[in-house]
């Protein structure tokens, strides 16, 4: 039996080392090494989207991969790829990193200089398991499958500019358009998603910061089941709490979403830890909300340097939605997109706050009406990002029927996800 071998090797010396040393491993087929954590994860998940069958079998992380570190990608490609079995390369032979990488999910370690033998045993070993997890994948429930879901992360400039209604619009246009979707609040501190859905809940997410393997079984448990479809997974009741979930966390939370649903959006509020930017960094999307103010434009201008500056997130990768949109006003998208340099959505939120009023007091966001401005255009940017399917019911110009605000359609002119207090 061949097996398929997919190096994961940010040095070029050690790349090369190791191309040249797997070459010579019997009933092997090694592919072309991959230089960073990204590259891995998008590799996997495009053979995973064709197939489990055209995975590798096994993939060797070098501990000097980035820029996720080589334990948190090992838990990451475990987690959302469990057909696969990782081999950590190291120059750390310890007992301590040996349980280390074994917690994460590896199914070997070998250290550096490699030797012939050592790799050998280690990846026939680590693809030996992965054949029988193949075998049995279909037949258990409990198991995290495919190349797992796409995550939005929605931040907003400063406080009060509508981040919180944009992730709970955008949450919805997926779900109603027959998506698995799930609501992840990060704002740990401050969140609010709760409160304007009318929820009472027990757990947080909070209670999946302590596990070290989150199972599907474990992760439903935490999550609460809204009435329209949409799994919640809610910030602490307690806000000192936030500071349990940290980045290390985060990254296995959100990993266990992605890999169990096929949207998340994750409202980061508008203060950064170490928890959300790691969601941050995760995102296949990352939208910053702004309104149209000096102020809040500064802010965006802040976060995105800040974002630079920590190597979370590049600007022009960055998504900026303006919420309060005026056509009268001074500052205009494409003066956001100067100071910022990040991308800006082609759909702009009308300052309408008026029609969200009644559902922002009752915690009924999820029964705003679907004539609303506002509704129409945060559903318009949920198809502008990719986070709906067509339907049946849409017409060729992409507007669909019904409550479905305007899934598909992009709004130019209007307003914002709110006109006054925190969204």
């Amino acid at each position: 039996m061949t097996t398929r071998i997919l190096p994961a090797v940010g040095d070029a010396d050690a790349a090369r080392s190791v191309t040249t040393l797997l070459s010579q491993l019997p009933d092997a087929e090694p592919a072309a090494p991959v230089g960073d954590s990204t590259q891995l994860i998008d590799t996997l998940a495009r053979l995973a989207g064709e197939a489990v069958e055209e995975l590798p079998e096994v993939v060797l992380v070098h501990e000097l991969i980035g820029p996720v570190p080589a334990l948190e990608l090992i838990r990451e490609v475990s987690l959302r790829f469990p057909a696969v079995g990782v081999v950590l390369i190291t120059t750390d032979a310890s007992p301590g990193l040996f349980a280390a990488s074994m917690d994460a999910g590896a199914r070997g370690l070998v250290t550096l200089p490699l030797g012939y033998e050592e790799l050998v045993n280690r990846v026939q070993a680590a693809a030996q398991w992965s054949t029988g997890v193949r075998r049995h994948l279909g037949s258990g429930g409990d198991v995290f499958t495919g190349p797992g879901g796409t995550v939005v992360t929605v931040t907003g400039a400063k406080g009060g500019v509508g981040t919180t209604v944009t992730a709970v619009q955008l949450a919805l246009a997926a779900q109603a358009s027959g998506h698995t979707a799930a609501l992840v609040d990060l704002d740990l501190q401050a969140g609010d998603i709760a409160a304007y859905l009318d929820v009472q809940f027990r757990r947080s997410v909070v209670d999946l910061a302590a596990i070290a393997d989150i199972s599907p079984r474990v992760l439903s448990d935490a999550v609460f089941s809204h009435d329209t479809g949409l799994a919640l997974l809610l910030a602490p009741g307690e806000g000192e709490r936030g500071e349990e979930v940290s980045d290390r966390s985060a990254r296995q939370i959100v990993s266990a979403l992605r890999s169990r649903y096929e949207v998340v959006v994750i409202d980061c509020g508008s203060q950064m830890s170490g928890a959300n930017a790691a969601a941050i960094e995760m995102a296949d999307t990352a939208v910053l909300v702004t309104t149209p103010d000096v102020v809040a434009v500064r802010g965006a201008k802040r976060i995105v340097r800040m974002w630079d500056r920590l190597q979370i997130r590049k600007a022009e990768e960055t998504l900026t939605l303006v919420n309060r949109f005026n056509r009268n006003t001074e500052i205009q998208p494409a003066l956001i997109q100067r100071i910022t340099g990040t991308r800006m959505a082609g759909t702009v939120v009308p300052a309408n706050f008026k029609e969200l009023q009644g559902a922002v007091d009752s915690g009924r966001m999820h029964e705003l009406d679907p004539r609303s401005s506002v509704k129409q255009a945060l559903w318009a940017l949920a198809g502008e990002i990719g986070l709906v399917k067509p339907s049946p019911g849409e017409s060729r110009a992409g507007t669909p029927r019904g409550d479905r605000g305007s899934i598909g359609g992009r709004r130019r002119r209007g307003g914002t996800a709110g006109g006054g207090g925190r969204q």
